[in-house]
């Protein structure tokens, strides 16, 4: 993996994150207040299988296409 795909993955995380902010505020302020509120453990838990199926992705992208 080059320093180029890399810079590449995390502009387009930046820009994915900034424009759902720019273009659903109040969503995502009703989002960050849902999150206030849920417990620590359900939060870590999405977390795992959010990164868990990043993970799954980047390897698809890697050995398939």
């Amino acid at each position: 993996m080059t320093l180029k795909l890399i810079l590449i993955g995390i502009g387009f995380w930046f820009f994915f994150e900034g424009a759902i902010y720019a273009v659903a505020p109040e969503f995502m302020r009703r989002m960050a207040d849902y999150l206030s509120r849920m417990p620590g453990r359900e939060i870590a838990l999405a977390g795992i299988g959010s990164a868990a199926i990043g993970a799954i992705l980047i390897v698809i992208a890697v050995r398939w296409l």
